[in-house]
């Protein structure tokens, strides 16, 4: 099979993520809509604003895919038909499930599925059964697997279904993101301590704490469990090795996040598309490795500044056995307020801002969020206070500056120290 180029998909939470995915050059984006998905804390899309992602993903040729991932109540039934159908209207690629209803109605409405991780599909059995049985071309493989079990299962599907028939056959795997203790995040846990379940998409993250174990006579002796956060694993990051992965045919790399924010968007979705394009443009040159390995060192820098628990290869190297386990936020950079807009005049296309929190100094890069406004990042130059020219803004201060594009009152801008 032909090596081909895979596309790099982003979690969208909001329209300014799906900005920031956007400018970052994605490929893809998938996203959920109130109720109806595994990440009910995220802030998730109304149908009305599905449509305007559609457009949106459009004019910039972004694919776009709905997820409908959960397990559903037979109360969700109507609400959930509503959904697959008007998803098709919208222009949605397709929808990643695995709930035999989700399959069922958008078979109906004849929108494509792709097999969500929920499945947890893992051999070329299950693959060339739902194939066969749901028509379904696509699998976002179960997270347990290794490189070394997805070349088998590739090699598996041209014995079983053909060569022909097998080439059909995409992979999604995930790049990036959080990883779950549970086998395909298919977890109790939440659910009988919180009454919240992860398989609804309200997980409480339970397994995110420092345990304490005793004897249960009540004396309070007893043992902090291994280094504390024994269910805790730390982020999934693919990018030491991703040629690897492109090298065992997978078709999409996922990066997890819909809980994230646009700054987080934006440099996982930047640093794994400039992996992938410099692979594909340079793997026949005679200084690639070295190249390569010098640039996946910087874009490191770029996934380092923002949320991450730490890094781990989770399975793909085989069964973690030690040393995977984190806490908390390791961010080598914290995202802070700086201030907002107050006007924005667009004959000169300035920008007039006040500093309602920290400083700014000229050159410093600035991140702008609004809701119509999506994603922005600038380096102030020529800042006036007060019709003065100055290097620097300090709380308090009312600037105005140049910017890249339109702004709006009450735009959100933030800084990184």
């Amino acid at each position: 099979m032909r090596m081909k180029k895979p596309e790099v998909m982003s979690p969208v939470g909001d329209m300014i993520c799906l900005d920031a995915a956007i400018k970052a050059g994605a490929d893809a984006v998938y996203f959920g809509i109130e109720g109806l998905n595994m990440r009910a804390g995220a802030k998730n899309f109304s149908i009305p604003q599905m449509r305007r992602l559609c457009k949106k993903c459009d004019l910039a040729g972004v694919r776009k895919y709905l997820t409908l991932n959960t397990i559903y109540y037979q109360s969700e039934m109507p609400k959930l038909k509503r959904a697959v159908f008007a998803a098709k209207k919208a222009g949605v690629d397709a929808i990643i499930a695995w709930d035999y209803s989700a399959l069922k109605f958008a078979n109906e409405a004849g929108i494509e599925v792709y097999l969500s991780t929920q499945a947890s599909v893992s051999n070329a059995e299950a693959i060339a059964l739902y194939h066969k049985n749901f028509g379904i071309k696509r699998f976002v493989l179960a997270r347990e697997c290794s490189i070394s079990d997805i070349k088998k299962i590739r090699s598996s599907l041209v014995k079983i279904l053909g060569k022909k028939v097998a080439e059909e056959i995409t992979f999604e795997v995930f790049a990036h993101g959080a990883m779950c203790v549970s086998v395909s995040g298919r977890c109790f846990m939440s659910l009988f301590q919180c009454g919240k379940s992860a398989n609804r998409g309200e997980c409480l993250q339970p397994c995110r704490r420092e345990y304490f174990v005793s004897d249960g006579r009540g004396d309070n002796e007893g043992f902090l469990v291994g280094k504390g956060y024994v269910m805790s694993p730390k982020d999934l990051c693919v990018l030491p090795f991703i040629e690897k992965l492109i090298e065992a045919g997978v078709n999409s790399l996922k990066i997890e996040g819909r809980n994230r924010s646009a700054d987080y968007v934006f440099e996982t979705v930047g640093a794994y598309r400039k992996a992938v394009d410099f692979y594909f443009a340079n793997r026949k040159s005679p200084d690639f490795g070295e190249k390569f390995e010098a640039l996946k060192g910087e874009l490191q820098n770029r996934l380092n500044s923002v949320f991450n628990r730490g890094f781990s290869s989770g399975f793909y190297m085989g069964k973690p056995i030690h040393d995977w386990t984190s806490f908390g936020n390791h961010a080598s950079k914290r995202k802070t307020i700086l201030g907002h807009v107050l006007n924005y005049f667009s004959k000169l296309g300035v920008a007039k801002i006040s500093i309602d929190n920290s400083s700014v100094e000229e050159g410093q890069e600035v991140q702008v969020e609004g809701d119509a406004t999506g994603f922005v990042r600038f380096l102030p130059q020529n800042m006036l206070c007060a019709g003065v020219p100055v290097k620097s803004a300090k709380k308090g201060d009312v600037i105005s500056v140049k910017v890249p594009q339109k702004l709006r009152k009450n735009d959100r801008l933030y800084i990184f120290i």
